[in-house]
């Protein structure tokens, strides 16, 4: 069937966009508006876009194979990971959402949806312990669940942002 070789890229194209309007409301802010919190309670602006960025290196890397070599070292961008970097500006914030974007364009430009249904076993990377909590998962919840935390967490920056009298994720609404 025709519909099966399609690329999943074509029923991802908003993600896209919702990409370009991340990049665009992280691009201008300055270290002192990346260093406000997202709430009392929360993480940093800063620390959410590197939350963001790892996170799509830990399923599209890690997990799926997709992206090249040099962007393994983002994963440890996550708040919390003893590699974690800090005072990471705007730009170098922006750069690495453009380079994991690419990543993620090029892995749903690869899988069609005949691929949704194949399983993927955790990275060996991880404990065993870790490996049985996370078990096998579906290329479609992968993707699924790396949009929504997208998703979820462009809310919570989008929140922040108009804290400080900026446009969010989807401008000034």
């Amino acid at each position: 069937m025709t519909e099966q070789t399609l690329p999943l890229i074509m029923f991802y194209q908003d993600w896209e966009s919702y990409h370009r309007r991340l990049v665009k409301a992280i691009a201008p802010l300055s270290s002192d508006q990346l260093d406000s919190p997202v709430a009392t309670h929360h993480w940093t602006i800063r620390r959410l876009i590197q939350h963001m960025i790892s996170d799509r290196v830990w399923w599209f890397h890690d997990w799926l194979g997709a992206g090249s070599p040099e962007l393994a070292h983002f994963v440890h961008w996550n708040p919390g990971d003893a590699e974690e970097p800090s005072g990471l500006g705007a730009a170098e914030l922006v750069a690495a959402l453009e380079s994991t974007w690419i990543m993620i364009k090029g892995a749903l430009t690869n899988f069609t949806a005949s691929d949704l249904g194949r399983i993927f076993s955790p990275p060996a990377s991880l404990s065993e312990e870790e490996q049985q909590a996370f078990g096998d998962s579906s290329l479609q919840w992968i993707i699924g669940h790396v949009h929504e935390h997208e998703i979820h967490h462009g809310g919570e920056l989008s929140l922040a942002l108009g804290g400080l009298s900026l446009p969010g994720v989807y401008g000034n609404i």
